[in-house]
């Protein structure tokens, strides 16, 4: 396993490094982030036209076909910068399409994804929250190939503004089935949820809301648990950029503030908190690429490996938010100096797609152990 960039990938994380750094300063992201949507859709059309989301699609579908760790690139680099937007629910929804989707669907499906000119929403979380398939509750029913959908789905990032919502639904006691809605269709209302929550989430209700079905009823759990699999590793790469920037910025300011004659770093006990966040940009680093590698080489320990990522992501970008802040103290919440933008997403983000519990839980029945951790 060779974790060392390619030239593909160093040539996109420099082409990502200038883009954020032209386009998405941190006082854009304050901005986007406190907008009434949330959603700059002139930001989304220039990430849209660099290519980015069409890396998750094949070529014979107007994407590029790159791989899980090429992408992972550029999300690192969004993560370092806190960029908003609807990438990650666009990658996932691709994957989705791949891996459930008939033939067909590719064909009319992915193009719109990979140009960015349709924005997809997964919703898979219910008020009784959860990322098992015992969690998916609401029903739907299957009349060939359309199905009806009555419910409720909450924090749905995105939804507010997306074409078309992929709504997973169960439709016996043991199966789950894809819907393809179209996300401004009569009986489907969308509120977005509040709080301190970075980019914005979505509690959506469907009702009597008629989609199309993708690929086939009832089959569609392997498909779903497959795409959240190489989206938790990708979020994992987002949150690691989150990381590495509360490490950067905790380092410049404790050569740069001054207390008794001298800089802060020189204390021991601002020392031990850098030393901390610095073990998890380590830790994190290390369990995604590791995670993005398998998935990519389709290793059969690649789920093991993505929740492995995930739980460490989801502990270690909190972590290293907060051991920041200890680090600022009361400078670090001042909203222009730009920590913040990563303390929201990590609070986000650490739930998204599953919390660290909830990994560790896939972890032990993957690899046929019992315990007694409790999911949250």
């Amino acid at each position: 396993m060779d974790l060392s960039l390619n030239e593909t990938q160093l040539m996109l994380q420099s082409m990502a490094r200038e883009f954020v750094e032209r386009e998405v300063p941190k006082a854009v992201v304050r901005a986007i982030d406190e907008s009434e949507s949330g959603f700059s859709p002139d930001l989304w059309r220039k990430v849209s036209d660099l290519g980015w989301p069409g890396m998750a699609v094949p070529e014979a579908y107007g994407g590029t076909g790159n791989s899980l760790s090429d992408l992972a690139v550029v999300f690192e680099v969004l993560g370092q910068n806190a960029t908003p937007s609807p990438l990650l629910s666009q990658v996932l929804c691709a994957h989705l399409i791949v891996g459930i989707g008939s033939a067909e669907q590719h064909k009319t499906l992915l193009p719109a994804i990979a140009t960015g000119d349709r924005i997809g929403a997964f919703a898979l979380t219910e008020s009784d929250y959860g990322w098992t398939a015992n969690s998916v509750n609401l029903r739907a029913v299957v009349n060939g190939a359309q199905a009806t959908l009555d419910g409720k789905k909450v924090f749905v990032p995105y939804a507010h503004v997306c074409d078309d919502l992929y709504v997973l639904a169960r439709t016996s006691d043991a199966g789950h089935t894809l819907v393809r809605v179209d996300g401004h269709a009569a009986g489907v209302i969308v509120r977005r949820q509040s709080g301190w929550l970075g980019e914005p989430v979505c509690e959506v209700t469907l009702k009597a809301v008629t989609g199309d079905v993708i690929g086939e009823v009832g089959t569609a759990w392997l498909g779903v648990q497959s795409a959240i699999d190489k989206s938790v590793a990708l979020l994992a790469a987002y949150m690691l950029g989150g990381a590495q920037a509360s490490f950067d910025l905790a380092v410049e300011y404790s050569k740069t503030r001054f207390a008794f004659g001298q800089p802060i770093g020189t204390f021991q006990r601002v020392q031990d908190l850098i030393i901390r966040i610095l073990n998890d940009v380590d830790a994190i680093r290390w369990t995604t690429y590791e995670a993005l590698w398998k998935l990519d080489e389709l290793h059969p320990d690649s789920s093991i490996a993505a929740s492995m990522a995930k739980a460490v992501a989801s502990e270690g970008f909190q972590s290293s938010t907060e051991n920041s802040l200890y680090v600022h103290a009361g400078a670090g919440m001042d909203l222009d100096y730009g920590l913040t933008n990563h303390i929201k997403r990590s609070k986000l983000y650490s739930h998204y797609l599953g919390d660290a519990n909830h990994h560790k839980l896939r972890m032990a029945d993957l690899l046929g152990l019992e315990g007694d951790l409790q999911s949250d």
